[in-house]
């Protein structure tokens, strides 16, 4: 990883927007750090698009999505989004997987999460569990704490039941189907800009192992300053590491991003 300070700003100027995770990267302790908040109000107001992509559920992003200056909110890893009405602006939802499929899956994940508590001694489910429409979520860190043991005993056993495991870094989420963030940002650009997403043009941020994918994929991929707790089991890195930690180091992205843009 190269300090984000290193990034050229011709390749910040050529961006069409910027993806990013939610916990510990624009957020502490649970709530939207000040200097994140200001720095989504001033890429909208320079036209830049913000796309947060989340493991959180549903239910707990919702007044986000209709609060936050964001082009949308895609909670769950990828199987829900939600965005505000052009018409109205009221929530508007949109899944990945249709109704009838949700609901035989919904099934399969509850009976997971019993097998998880029985099995995994300590382990109890996020207590954002009742917003969860398309997954489950074990807390590790949020509330709980759970050793590296006991999180890869969590994984054993939801992919026992055939769910993808992923760990953020505050929860292990799991779920039925191949949705991902990649496949949330292949989805939400065409529907929200109404043009095909091209990793190229975008910068993707994140803090924790499942944005792995992301920053394998996206070129321009930075990582807030506490990826540091995570690298020790991270395959891929991203290219870039701010100085500052979670929304602080959001913002810094931010601010270079408009200052090259203005620059140009």
């Amino acid at each position: 990883m190269l300090p984000f300070a290193s990034c050229p700003p011709a390749a910040l100027r050529a961006l069409s927007g910027i993806l990013t995770d939610i916990d510990d990267t624009l957020t502490a302790d649970g709530g939207i750090a000040p200097e994140a908040l200001a720095a989504l109000h001033e890429l909208q107001a320079a036209g830049v698009p913000v796309i947060a992509i989340t493991g959180r559920p549903a239910g707990w992003s919702e007044p986000f999505a209709l609060a936050w200056p964001v082009a949308a909110i895609v909670a769950e890893n990828g199987s829900v989004m939600l965005r505000r009405s052009a018409a109205d602006g009221g929530l508007l939802r949109d899944f990945s997987q249709d109704e009838a499929t949700r609901a035989a899956n919904f099934a399969r994940l509850q009976a997971c999460a019993a097998d998880v508590l029985k099995r995994v001694p300590g382990a109890t489910l996020a207590t954002d569990s009742p917003g969860r429409l398309t997954d489950i979520a074990v807390d590790h860190s949020e509330f709980a704490h759970l050793d590296a043991a006991q999180i890869e005993a969590v994984c054993a056993v939801m992919r026992e039941h055939g769910l993808t495991a992923t760990v953020s870094s505050i929860h292990i989420n799991g779920w039925i189907g191949e949705h991902s963030k990649w496949s949330a940002a292949e989805w939400a650009v065409p529907m929200l800009l109404q043009r095909p997403f091209a990793p190229r043009d975008w910068a993707y941020v994140g803090d924790s192992t499942n944005d792995q994918l992301m920053f394998e994929r996206v070129p321009l991929s930075v990582g807030v300053a506490n990826i540091a707790r995570f690298l020790p089991q991270l395959r891929h890195r991203p290219a870039y590491v701010t100085a500052g930690e979670r929304g602080l180091g959001f913002a810094e992205l931010a601010a270079a991003l408009l200052a090259a843009r203005r620059a140009g």
